[in-house]
């Protein structure tokens, strides 16, 4: 027998024994990262179909800063109803202000420019709607921000970063980062982190930010420039397996041609959460036909 199988047939018993130890009979293994994140989906797209029997009120707000000072704002609220095929919302009240000659002034109309040249104007008004009213998600957000379906995170990997308590929750601190090749032209790469309810395999909180920048390219032919993008989403259990997005928010700041500079924040909240309909049967239409094993 040679030294090198010597030495293995010698520590294989040792290895077995040790193994057991860190995985007694009876006990599956811990779960990996790859593994919670794909249970995350799966309940995640169980609780969003349950969300359809709710109706919640949501608040929006957006502000523009040149500096420190405040140049644009808007305030958005709605009847929010999450459906089969998206969320379906219903505004009732805005309420905009714009700065003028260094006074804020008041208008009423998300429509409503200040002059034939508003970049302000159109640019807040395109990113409420871009960030908040995703009509294919069932809860309004921008769905490639955050790796919550088994589609957005085929491009990412996955490290169990630890476990630890979080508002009284047990929960896994996940990272995440975009594989090298799945870069594609006109994406953006996003990494960052997400708490893992431990025992109900839920989201509780999501933190994303740009893991590339916009390529120096675009920047000098375009003279624009988004940097610090990032976003955070938390959720909070309504009943067994109903969970709700609560909050989310973000802060970016843009440059653009003619020296035009903002920096941006955009906040989103859902309250007021009621039942609409009494359902007596529910279907799931998850790709994953059932619960993914470990």
């Amino acid at each position: 027998m040679s030294f090198q199988r010597a030495v293995v047939s010698a520590a294989l018993p040792v290895l077995l024994s040790g193994a057991a130890i860190l995985c007694p009979a009876g006990e599956p293994p811990p779960l990996t990262a790859k593994q919670i994140m794909r249970k995350v989906a799966w309940h995640q797209n169980k609780a969003q179909t349950l969300r359809e029997a709710f109706r919640y009120n949501q608040s929006v707000l957006v502000r523009f800063h040149k500096g420190k000072k405040l140049v644009r704002e808007e305030a958005y609220e709605y009847e929010v109803k999450p459906s089969a095929r998206g969320t379906e919302k219903e505004r009732t009240s805005f309420l905009g202000q714009y700065r003028y000659k260094g006074e804020l002034a008041h208008y009423y109309d998300p429509e409503w420019e200040a002059s034939d040249v508003d970049i302000d104007g159109e640019l807040i008004t395109e990113i409420a709607g871009e960030l908040t009213n995703d009509e294919d998600a069932k809860d309004g957000i921008e769905r490639d921000l955050f790796p919550l379906t088994l589609q957005k995170q085929k491009n990412l990997e996955f490290t169990l970063a630890g476990r630890e308590t979080y508002r009284g929750r047990d929960v896994y601190r996940i990272e995440f980062e975009p594989i090298k090749k799945s870069w594609t032209e006109g994406g953006v790469p996003w990494a960052g982190e997400v708490l893992v309810d431990a025992a109900k395999l839920q989201p509780v909180l999501v933190t994303t930010h740009q893991a590339k920048g916009i390529p120096v390219w675009v920047r000098v032919v375009l003279g624009t420039n988004i940097a610090e993008l990032g976003f955070k989403v938390t959720y909070e259990e309504f009943e067994d397996d109903l969970w709700f997005p609560v909050s989310y928010g973000g802060e970016f700041s843009v440059r653009g041609l003619f020296f035009y500079k903002r920096n941006i924040s955009i906040s989103l909240r859902n309250s007021g959460f009621e039942r609409s309909q009494v359902t007596s049967e529910v279907a799931y239409g998850d790709p994953v036909a059932k619960e993914p094993a470990p």
